[in-house]
């Protein structure tokens, strides 16, 4: 009789779950409180579907860490896993087409005859004369080097985490969580002394939405490396099962990447020169 349920398969039929019912009643709370706040009645109504998603994601987390620490996550599962990540890294390529798009189809014509408030708002050329911005070889020359050399740090917690050297990628996750830290706390900054505002012109918003996501995401990918490192402590991780962090470790080279592209497109490539602007 015990025989007939044992498990004759590699996949893993997960137990039934109370989170995605809930992380949909959050996500749908969350939104109606951003929608009332956009009318003027306080966004402290997204407070509650806020911490529920949060609540969510915790409790969904765990769960799925656990499966994995139980052996849940066979060699199929962990192939499944990696579609997953994939095809959800080439969302995010997607989202940020989409600001690269906004920016290059004003940047590459400023002027366009059909677009007059465009050239208005412009004067015809990109950056705009009135803008003064960065210096690409100061500060975001840093910031390159930060979140290029963060990429080293988290492949090399990788290779020991293969090789079952557990200290050793204890500290190169240490030191990618730093230089996570770093980057954000140099943008924020950066952003202090930015010599243009969010609005009120199509040069910031433009680069306020493409960096700001972009820093977004990197607080997203230090907060996912931070937890593989507790894990690391509590002695999760093993060469064989580890996909948490080669997820998260994956998401942190994405993240580099479209930081290059960043780099090389506003800031080089859009950089307007020392005398650029009215300030």
């Amino acid at each position: 009789m015990a025989d007939a349920h044992a498990k004759h398969h590699d996949y893993h039929l997960v137990d039934l779950s109370p989170w995605p019912i809930l992380g949909a009643m959050g996500a749908f709370a969350l939104a109606l409180g951003a929608v009332y706040g956009m009318h003027g009645g306080g966004y402290v109504w997204m407070l509650p579907g806020l911490g529920l998603v949060l609540y969510t994601m915790f409790m969904w987390w765990r769960d799925v860490r656990n499966e994995a620490n139980r052996g849940d996550h066979t060699r199929v599962v962990q192939i499944h896993h990696r579609y997953g990540m994939i095809l959800f890294i080439a969302s995010e390529v997607m989202f940020f087409v989409a600001w690269f798009w906004a920016y290059f189809d004003v940047a590459l014509f400023p002027n366009d005859a059909h677009q007059f408030l465009r050239a208005e708002a412009t004067g015809g050329v990109w950056p705009p004369a009135s803008i003064a911005t960065f210096d690409p070889w100061h500060l975001p020359l840093l910031n390159t080097l930060i979140l290029l050399t963060s990429g080293t740090t988290v492949t090399w917690a990788h290779h020991a985490i293969i090789e079952g050297d557990r200290n050793g990628a204890k500290q190169a996750l240490w030191i990618t969580v730093a230089l996570g830290v770093l980057f954000s706390l140099l943008q924020a900054y950066e952003y202090s002394h930015a010599a243009f505002d969010f609005s009120g012109n199509i040069y910031g918003a433009t680069f306020f939405m493409a960096t700001g996501f972009h820093g977004f995401h990197v607080i997203v990918g230090t907060i996912m490396l931070f937890v593989c490192l507790m894990r690391l402590y509590k002695g999760d991780f093993t060469p064989q099962q580890h996909f948490g962090f080669e997820a998260a470790a994956w998401y942190w080279h994405f993240v580099d990447v479209v930081w290059l592209f960043l780099f090389a497109a506003i800031y080089v490539w859009g950089y307007g020169g020392p005398v650029a602007g009215a300030h």
